[in-house]
Parts: C-alpha cells; sequence; structure tokens
C-alpha cells in the first residue's frame, strides 16, 4: 500500500514494513505541516497489525535533516503560534517514543538539530560516514530544549552539553556511534541500504507482541515527557520571539539567498 502523502511526507507499506519518508528543497527541513504528517503516519504504522518494523527516512541529498524549517520560523510572530511549532516538534517525539513497533532511522546525510532530535528519538539508527552531527540551535539564540530529553537519553549528558553547547562545530558520524546515536555506520549509500533490508528481512519473523512488550520496556523511564516537552515548547517559543533570535534568523536567511 501507498500512500502519496501530504507536504513532503509519503507512507508506504509492504508486508511487515511501514517506510515513513520525507523531504523538502530546504535541506529536508520540516514545516509545521509536514511534523503533523509525520505524526499521523506514525501513529498509522503503530495501529496497523500487520507492521512490525516503521522505517524513517529523509528523501535524500547531503542534508538527513536540518531540522526546523527557518521560513517558517520567521514568520511566526506570535506566542501561540511560536509554542504551537515546538511543541510540533515535540509532539513527533513523543510519536516515536508511543509507537508500538520498533522505529528504525537511516541517515544518509548531514543532522542538524531538529535532526539529530528525530535520530535521537529512534530506537535503532543506521547512518553513512557523511552522517556527521550538530545542535545549532545555541547559535540563533535558542536552545535544543524540544529535542534535549531524546538526545541525553540516547547519547548521555556529556555528549549533549559537547553538541549543545558548541552550536557551530560537527561531529562526524563515527563520533555518533561511539556515542550510541547510531547502532551501525557505513561507507556507503548502498551498503547502508543492504544492511536495513537485512535487518527488516530479520523483523518480519519475529513476534509482534514480544516486539511491543520490548518497545514498552525500552522506554519505561519516560512518564514525564509529555509535560517535560510542553514546558519546553514555551521556552523555545518565548525564545524564537526576542528581537536577537529574529535577527540572527533574518541574517541566516540573508546569507542563503
Amino acid at each position: 500500500m501507498e500512500d502519496a502523502g501530504e507536504h513532503g511526507v509519503s507512507y508506504i507499506k509492504k508486508s511487515h514494513e511501514a517506510r515513513i519518508t520525507f523531504g523538502s528543497v530546504a535541506h529536508n527541513s520540516l514545516t509545521s505541516f509536514a511534523l503533523k504528517s509525520l505524526v499521523k503516519f506514525l501513529d498509522r504504522a503503530s495501529d496497523d497489525n500487520d507492521v512490525k518494523i516503521v522505517i524513517l527516512a529523509s528523501g535524500g541529498g547531503s542534508t538527513f535533516c536540518a531540522g526546523a524549517n527557518f521560513d517558517e520560523l520567521i514568520s511566526i510572530k506570535e506566542q501561540n503560534e511560536a509554542k504551537a511549532f515546538f511543541q510540533n516538534f515535540g509532539n513527533l517525539i513523543l510519536a516515536i517514543r508511543n509507537c508500538k513497533k520498533i522505529v528504525l532511522c537511516t541517515a544518509m546525510g548531514k543532522a542538524i538539530g531538529g535532526g539529530v532530535g528525530i535520530i535521537s528519538a529512534c530506537d535503532y539508527a543506521i547512518a553513512t560516514q557523511v552522517a556527521s552531527i550538530r545542535l545549532s540551535e545555541l547559535a540563533i539564540g535558542i536552545g535544543p530544549f524540544v529535542i534535549g530529553p531524546a538526545v541525553e537519553r540516547k547519547i548521555g549528558l556529556a555528549g549533549f552539553s559537547n553538541l549543545a553547547l558548541n552550536p557551530t562545530e560537527w561531529q562526524t558520524a563515527n563520533w555518533g556511534k561511539e556515542k550510541g546515536l547510531y547502532q551501525e555506520v557505513f561507507s556507503t549509500d548502498k551498503q547502508c541500504v543492504e544492511y536495513v533490508n537485512h535487518f527488516v528481512e530479520k523483523y518480519s519473523k519475529f513476534s509482534l507482541e514480544a516486539i511491543k512488550e520490548l518497545k514498552k520496556m525500552l522506554w519505561y523511564n519516560t512518564p514525564d515527557w509529555n509535560s517535560l516537552i510542553a514546558d519546553r515548547a514555551i521556552a523555545s517559543g518565548s525564545l524564537l520571539l526576542r528581537d536577537e533570535c529574529q535577527q540572527a534568523l533574518g541574517a541566516f536567511l540573508n546569507r542563503k539567498a
């Protein structure tokens, strides 16, 4: 079954696998509409008893995901709208967490900001050597608040601090593997795809009920994430509307133009 999708997000179901792909010309950055579509498709996969594993991937290019769409961010002028945008990102993190199936991420390009958060939230992540990572939020006057719980859970406080406090520096994919962000790092896209296909084939033979119980166990220590992420979305929204953040976003978009 294939769903043409919406807002750059597509859903393809094949046997026991659901593949969710997102993309945009702006380095696969995510608008609020795309974030809502991702949540909808993750919920669909979670409720489908034929699905045992979800593959989350981007549409290609040199960047896996650049995080939030800056054009949308700079257009936001009201506190409620700002909070809602970051809550949409938080809702994606929570949808991955709440999905009853294992969510596997394939990163075959750089990940920035929210892109790192998406990878961190997934249960398993496969990458290529070009999938370097950076948390750029502090450089534009905000911080990786909403994605923070997912990143810290995956790579620990020391690793998260390293990324969050050095917003202009990249860390390599191999660094990410050493910290536990990636389970495997391959030299080529072909090797990455072959491994993912092998992984999916194995999962098609596993017990669905056992998978559901394992997923619950992996996330057992996150009961407060709904309220934590909601609080972080408010903080991010408030900082977004400050002059220094708006000026930093404007300067970035002017350079891009």
